[in-house]
């Protein structure tokens, strides 16, 4: 069975390929969808945040890697899954990430959403947090891929 598994990844973080080896334990095969999502107005280009994912994810087998600029009951639709994983980190996730599922639901009610924790020690790491340290000149390398660290810096595409 495939799953889903949406995001910007503005940067992927080590949060984010916790939640993927989580879900393989659930899931034959997942599909990380990256969203384009030009109103959260990301800080890396859609091509360099796939190309980010593609190097994080490298070493781990049954990962496919998307991009999209739809609806994500058009996409899971599109690829015939009707489940989706996400990751929430605290209690204000789940309620945005609750209000998403229900919408989604809304609009096909076939759609599942599985929520999943990082570990512990991943569970404060967002991108946003990511980012703001990147652009301060600060250390990522616990927060992030190594396979990535190169090119956070730089905000061109690869």
């Amino acid at each position: 069975m495939t799953c889903l598994y949406p995001g910007t990844f503005d940067p992927i973080t080590n949060g984010h390929l916790d939640v993927v080896r989580r879900a393989l334990k659930i899931f034959d095969k997942i599909i990380i969808a990256i969203a384009k999502s030009d109103h959260k107005k990301p800080y890396y280009n859609l091509e360099k945040r796939k190309k980010l994912v593609e190097l994080a994810t490298k070493d781990i087998s049954n990962v496919k890697i998307i991009t999209f600029d739809n609806l994500l009951v058009d996409l899971a639709k599109e690829f015939k899954i009707n489940t989706v994983i996400r990751g929430l980190r605290a209690v204000s996730d789940f309620e945005y990430e609750l209000q998403i599922g229900y919408a989604n639901h809304a609009l096909w009610n076939e759609i599942e959403t599985i929520y999943l924790m990082p570990s512990l020690k991943h569970a404060f790491i967002s991108s946003s947090i990511v980012r703001s340290i990147v652009t301060h000149g600060g250390d990522v390398s616990s927060l992030v891929p190594k396979e990535i660290l190169p090119f956070l810096k730089d905000k061109t595409c690869m």
